[in-house]
């Protein structure tokens, strides 16, 4: 049977780490994609800890069924901080390549992984996870500008592109992926899922709704900073958005929530 262009449903979500009552999030976040059903997820904010915190990519992929890859960005509190990805195929290759960043503390990354999901091409998916301070948004444009040479040297073909980048939909950081606005004379272009499926609305994945958000006093809420990017759609469909929504974002019963940030979710013909 060839291979064709099939409806594939992402997830992209920042764990927050081993924050709060992490173990429940950790919990309620594996019911909660299950019920989603993803084909593939993408996480920010990993944490492992030897002796205290199993690695959360891998406790989530063994409660999913799912083959994962993970790469620490930077090690700190005893173990490390870094990117997932999750699929429910198999991972056929990996590749990363650290970003420019401010400092060696601070180190962020971008990860790919080229999937064979069933019954489909092998596709390539990245995750990434941007400079979070307010005034780095110079550090973030360098960043996006490195993620993008990334993503093109790794695949030609339709890709996915998604994380936290710490940065609103009217940064220069997000015009520069959406084709909008040139950084060092260079341009480039990314289907903003979201954006695309409600045009207008705001969309915020950081929102003073969570009652975790508040814990970063520092940061302001109410934005949109998670984002699922999709190239450019191809004449045979691949590329092409059906549908995007904000996602994990209801609590339990008790008032836990999987995370300080809403994950998003997209069906995208791949």
């Amino acid at each position: 049977m060839p291979l064709v262009a099939s409806p594939r449903r992402i997830v992209t979500l920042n764990l927050w780490q081993e924050q709060g009552p992490w173990e429940r999030r950790v919990a309620l976040t594996a019911e909660r994609l299950a019920a989603l059903a993803p084909d593939v997820v993408c996480l920010q904010e990993v944490r492992q800890v030897p002796g205290r915190v199993p690695n959360q990519a891998q406790t989530l992929a063994t409660a999913l069924g799912m083959d994962f890859t993970f790469e620490a960005a930077q090690p700190w509190g005893g173990g490390d901080e870094g990117l997932a990805i999750l699929t429910r195929g198999r991972i056929l290759e990996r590749r990363f390549s650290p970003l420019p960043g401010p400092d060696e503390q601070t180190r962020r990354l971008v990860l790919g992984a080229c999937l064979a999901l069933p019954g489909g091409t092998p596709r390539w998916c990245f995750t990434t996870h941007l400079a979070y301070r307010l005034t780095e948004g110079a550090v973030r444009e360098r960043q996006v500008q490195a993620v993008d040479r990334f993503v093109h040297d790794c695949s030609d073909g339709p890709a996915l592109l998604c994380g936290d980048f710490n940065a609103v939909p009217e940064s220069d950081e997000i015009r520069y992926l959406t084709g909008l606005t040139s950084l060092d004379g260079a341009r480039t272009y990314y289907q903003d899922a979201f954006a695309l499926c409600h045009p207008g609305e705001r969309g915020w994945t950081w929102s003073s709704d969570n009652p975790y958000t508040p814990q970063l006093s520092t940061l302001p809420a109410d934005r949109r900073l998670d984002y699922i990017f999709v190239t450019q759609r191809r004449k045979d469909g691949s590329g092409r958005i059906l549908r995007c929504e904000l996602a994990l974002h209801e609590p339990d019963a008790e008032g836990v929530h999987c995370s300080d940030h809403h994950a998003v979710v997209a069906d995208v013909v791949l």
